[in-house]
């Protein structure tokens, strides 16, 4: 197989002074992902390592970063899925630095979704990286918070999708959710077939975009699904696009990859921040709009 990695960090409005930020916060990620990729390591082991880039970098909404809810804090989801249909997922945890690293070890340990102080608790039972809840509270995020600012260049999501040498694709999402969200909101990111699906027959997505709109027409399912009969990851990634667009409401984005290691993308925002590498390549493509 060709191992091939893609991430993105979030279908939104890329304003001109924050283009090189994103551009440059998706590389990271990919180069990441890549290492682990080339060394022999699992497609979700690359997955977690380009998404806890994505974590510690204040230009993307998840971890450090993260819009604040409704009380002026983050909370985060965070899932990843292997083509063998294993899954693990969090949802509305604080005082985590990387949930996607938490999401993996859920996965590992068997498939299901916690939630708040549960899964707070299995993160801390397990090793992970604690914080103050108030630790990943950027100052950015904070003065928009209090000043009721609109936000703008905030994803609801960010993800990543690799396939690994030996045939095996994950996916991975991980957010702050939307600005001032009530309390308790769950979003796209944690649910299985919404925020991400891989499957090893077909392929793996990661979505993007608005969870509402997202959820009812459970999107990287419906993506996967258009990668029947052979077609290009590109043409299935705007048949689901436009697919959602047919139904609701609200801005999305998914990236893809099929089983043969072909990327695809596609977005109905202004832009989408991605970057991807695979064999042949001299190095990392990034763009933040197609």
């Amino acid at each position: 197989m060709t191992p091939t990695i893609i991430v993105h960090g979030g279908a939104k409005t890329i304003t001109d002074d924050k283009v090189a930020a994103n551009n440059a916060g998706c590389t990271a990620a990919v180069e990441a992902g890549w290492a682990v990729l080339i060394s022999g390591g699992t497609a979700a082991e690359a997955v977690e390592a380009a998404i806890r880039v994505l974590e510690a970098d204040q230009t993307f909404n998840a971890s450090l970063g993260a819009t604040l809810n409704s009380d002026g804090e983050v909370e985060l989801d965070a899932a990843i899925m292997e083509g063998s249909l294993s899954w693990g997922a969090v949802a509305a945890v604080q005082g985590i630095r990387h949930p996607i690293s938490i999401a993996r070890q859920i996965m590992d340990d068997k498939p299901r979704l916690l939630v708040a102080r549960g899964a707070e608790r299995f993160a801390a039972d397990n090793g992970a990286e604690m914080c103050k809840k108030e630790d990943l509270i950027a100052e950015e995020q904070l003065e928009q918070w209090k000043e009721d600012q609109k936000v703008i260049d905030r994803p609801n999501t960010v993800g990543c999708v690799a396939l690994d040498a030996s045939g095996i694709l994950a996916a991975g999402t991980s957010t702050g959710g939307t600005t001032k969200q009530q309390q308790g909101r769950v979003g796209d990111t944690a649910l299985v077939g919404c925020g991400l699906y891989a499957d090893n027959k077909i392929g793996g997505c990661s979505t993007t975009g608005d969870g509402e709109s997202i959820i009812p027409v459970v999107l990287a399912k419906t993506a996967i699904d258009f990668l029947s009969g052979d077609r290009h990851p590109d043409e299935a990634a705007q048949m689901a696009i436009d697919a959602l667009a047919s139904k609701v409401k609200g801005e999305a984005g998914c990236i893809l990859i099929d089983r043969q290691g072909r990327v695809g993308w596609a977005y109905n925002s202004s832009h989408m921040a991605c970057a991807y590498m695979t064999v042949g390549q001299d190095k990392v493509a990034a763009f933040t709009q197609k």
